[in-house]
């Protein structure tokens, strides 16, 4: 019998008394309950309501043992377009007699009424009682129909519950909103179907409650859990969105702050401001400032180099600038503003050879070098910040040096050197005020410990197109040997910024070694420093392997799926898989299948190993690696903005700052962002909606359509197409999916029943890639597009046509 328990074409819903009842009943499918059915309502009789969207016409119930019993319509009867038949087919009208019910406990006068949206009657229940209203809302809902429905309600009503059937986009939006959402489920006992409202909080657990438990208050509906959540619920938050650039402001003199604001927290000043963003017109607006510290003073103009965001309260009916840190101007940048201008005094008081450094007032006599180990660096923690016109929020000493270490880090990221200037205008104006003392002392405190396989950061750093003046005392605080036999340092710092772009690239590669300062032995330790970029070329021939050797090629699959989760993996990930993919590079450079340079002892190497074992060794990474990149999505950090440039000059000074301004936000960008999430839906062996996409309610589908093909354009024959996974509203292939594998250089299937093949096969793919624990992969069953090519040239010459 149970293999027709969920046998939904079967009629399994009917109302009692007449085609306009709404009184449901759900017919029990054993013959036993049927029998006992029959015995305590013998003068029910039944029909395909007009309320479930029947005919009207009468229903008989028909007994079987052999299979599950069920109503009938009588052999006489028109042909019935009744689309839902199963147990949940009456579940609005179960719900509209269980809150009838609870209305006439509670002696709460109201009304109750079944709405149709355009699906059918039992899209919603609609209650309203006093000024209160209830949805109960069954059928599917977008945004923007959910949002209409919210406002046409509110018109009418002072407060409105919406209760969800199943779970979507709005509940999570309300979940975000509120802590909370409600949801309504039905289940059978008998012949009816038993009402339960739920609460689901935020870790996403859901607590039931029996309709008949619940309360109806000037509030809304009560369950014990709902009035637990809203009484430790903090009021909401207003909606918070980031600010692309710096921006300045100046406080305005004696500025009226609103008594009651949505935008005034704890810990916070909230003071009114003169605000301009970068290319844009100064506005007046309310700004939120760290409240760890005294406000500001008036007469000051203050830039904010980041890390802003704009505050907006529902409807847009207001906003406010929140602000992390900022630092004070000088005078010369404040007036280039127009935000102030110096009074004649002033100006003919102040002198003009101060930096903007000293005109910053300091309390702390700056301290002497010391010897090993290097003292903590300067900040602008040293500066009084009780003083006038000192900088009313700045980075603490070990925030500086985090700073300038990732700004440094992105650099070598990019392959790019770098300049003082430019680090000032990224990690902030605090720089700038440093003295060559503390300059040397915070670099120091960047590149400490000293370590053989890391590169020292500061050897990006340029001055007039040389290395800095001073390095030279930063290494011998660092412990560099042998750099007082040196005047110049100009080899050791190239040698030392190849480390760094190799060690840092995207993806990290194999680092020559450091450049030996010992008197008599200037090279490094694969041979003479002039010689050193020549003593790495690719094997010779005598080394090669063929190309088609399966265990090369899933070497190279498994080396490209590396770089494709590179981005979005741990730091603990990163260095388990940084030392076996270096080996295996360096093994395909050695026997020609890459492009690279080896150094003696990585040639030495790779020539003991076989294919074979890198292969196994990536395999067995890979495992690793993939259950890491599930974990990512709710993991914030900083990755690569886009494809990153081939040469130190290939980037302009403009778009290395532009990067470094996104890394330093830590924004990632839609395919990243996409990709993290298809990874997390295949680990947990399901598929996804398109709508339920991250973004996918901000930009069009022909964004969409390219953010995949970004997701999919490094795919081998060992990596699955992430891209199958996504479902239209059905359940089905999206309509581009057959535009995109052709744009990934597949053979388009012409028929739809090859497509569906194609994409039940990759997402089989998938979900073996990405499971706990991987496995096989099936074979993929759509052919390049060359080798389709290629099958139908041996086809047609097998055939005889020319």
């Amino acid at each position: 019998m149970s293999q027709h328990a969920y046998d939904h074409r079967l009629v399994q819903t009917a109302v009692v008394g007449h085609s306009n009842s709404d009184l449901p009943v759900i017919l029990p499918m054993d013959a036993h309950e049927l029998d006992l059915w029959r015995k305590s309502h013998p003068a029910y009789t039944y029909w395909c309501g007009l309320q479930l969207g029947g005919c009207g016409g009468e229903l008989s119930d028909k007994r079987y043992t052999d299979k599950v019993c069920h109503f009938a319509h009588h052999p006489s009867a028109p042909v019935c377009h009744r689309t839902a038949n199963g147990e949940s087919s009456a579940d609005h009208l179960f719900i509209k007699q269980g809150v009838r019910r609870l209305l006439n406990r509670e002696r709460v006068q109201g009304s109750v009424r079944t709405t149709d949206l355009g699906t059918g009657p039992g899209d919603a229940v609609d209650v309203r009682f006093g000024d209160r209203h209830l949805r109960f809302q069954l059928s599917g809902l977008d945004y923007r129909a959910w949002r209409r429905a919210a406002d046409e309600l509110a018109a009418e009503a002072e407060g409105i519950d919406w209760i969800f059937s199943t779970d979507g986009p709005i509940t999570q939006d309300l979940l975000g909103r509120h802590g909370y959402c409600l949801r309504v489920r039905c289940e059978t006992v008998g012949g009816e179907r038993r009402v339960q409202i739920g609460v689901e909080a935020r870790d996403r657990v859901v607590s039931w409650a029996a309709l008949e438990d619940c309360e109806l208050t000037a509030s809304g509906i009560m369950t014990p859990q709902v009035e637990q959540i809203r009484l430790s619920q903090p009021p909401p938050k207003p909606f918070a969105f980031p600010v692309q650039g710096s921006l300045v402001f100046a406080l305005v003199p004696a500025g009226r702050t609103p008594v009651t604001s949505p935008f005034a927290a704890e810990g916070r000043h909230l003071l009114v401001a003169d605000v301009k963003p970068v290319d844009s017109p100064i506005v007046r607006t309310l700004v939120s400032l760290p409240g760890d510290t005294e406000p500001p003073p008036e007469d000051h103009v203050y830039r904010v180099p980041d890390g802003a965001r704009i505050l907006v309260t529902e409807n847009g009916g207001s906003w406010a600038v929140e602000v992390k840190r900022f630092v004070r101007l000088n005078a010369h940048e404040a007036q280039r503003t127009g935000l102030w201008t110096p009074s004649p005094l002033s100006e003919a008081k102040r002198p003009e050879s101060k930096s903007a450094a000293e005109l910053v007032p300091r309390h702390v006599e700056e301290p002497t070098p010391a010897p090993d180990p290097p003292p903590p660096p300067p900040s602008s923690t040293r500066r009084d910040t009780s003083a006038p016109g000192a900088p009313a929020t700045q980075l603490s000493e070990g925030e500086l040096v985090s700073a300038v270490r990732e700004a440094l880090i992105t650099h070598a990221r990019l392959r790019s050197t770098t300049t003082w200037g430019t680090l000032t205008r990224t990690v902030g104006a605090e720089l700038g005020g440093l003295s060559r003392s503390e300059r040397e002392r915070l670099l120091v405190a960047v590149d400490t410990p000293l370590r053989d396989e890391t590169p020292v950061l500061s050897g990006l750093i340029r001055y007039d197109g040389e290395p800095l003046p001073y390095l030279a005392q930063v290494l011998v605080r660092l412990g560099v040997p042998y750099v007082r036999e040196h005047i110049s340092l100009k080899r050791w710092a190239a040698v030392e910024t190849e480390r760094a772009f190799a060690v840092h690239g995207t993806p990290p590669r194999d680092a020559p070694p450091r450049y030996s300062l010992q008197p008599g032995k200037q090279s490094t330790s694969g041979g003479d420093a002039r010689s050193w970029p020549k003593a790495a070329k690719t094997p010779e021939r005598k080394h090669r392997i063929p190309q088609n050797d399966p265990d090369v090629d899933r070497v190279r699959s498994a080396i490209k799926e590396i770089d494709r989760l590179w981005p979005w993996l741990s730091s603990n990930a990163h260095r388990e898989l940084k030392s076996p993919r270096t080996d295996a590079h360096r093994w395909l450079v050695f026997h020609g299948h890459q492009k690279g340079t080896l150094t003696r002892s990585g040639r030495r190497k790779a020539a003991t190993q076989s294919a074979a074992q890198h292969a196994k060794i990536l395999t067995e990474v890979l495992a690793a690696a993939r259950k890491d990149a599930t974990k990512a999505e709710g993991r914030t950090r900083s990755r690569p903005a886009g494809k990153q440039p081939t040469a130190a000059n290939s980037k302009p000074a403009g778009a290395v700052e532009a990067a470094l301004a996104s890394v330093s936000a830590a924004r990632v960008n839609s395919a990243e962002r996409l990709t993290r999430q298809l990874i997390a839906v295949a680990a947990r062996g399901t598929t996804i909606k398109l709508l339920d996409l991250e973004d996918a309610q901000s930009i069009p589908e022909r964004s969409i359509q390219r953010c995949l093909r970004a997701v999919d354009s490094k795919v081998t024959s060992e990596v699955p197409l992430l891209s199958s996974l996504v479902t239209d509203s059905n359940g089905e292939p999206v309509r581009f999916f057959r535009v995109l594998l052709g744009e990934l250089g597949f053979a388009v299937p012409q028929t739809d029943t090859a497509l569906s093949k194609i994409w039940r096969r990759e997402q089989e793919r998938c979900h073996a890639a990405y499971g706990t624990p991987p496995r096989p992969l099936p074979p993929r069953i759509v052919p390049t597009e060359q080798r389709r090519t290629t099958l139908e040239l041996d086809a047609k010459e097998a055939s005889g046509n020319p």
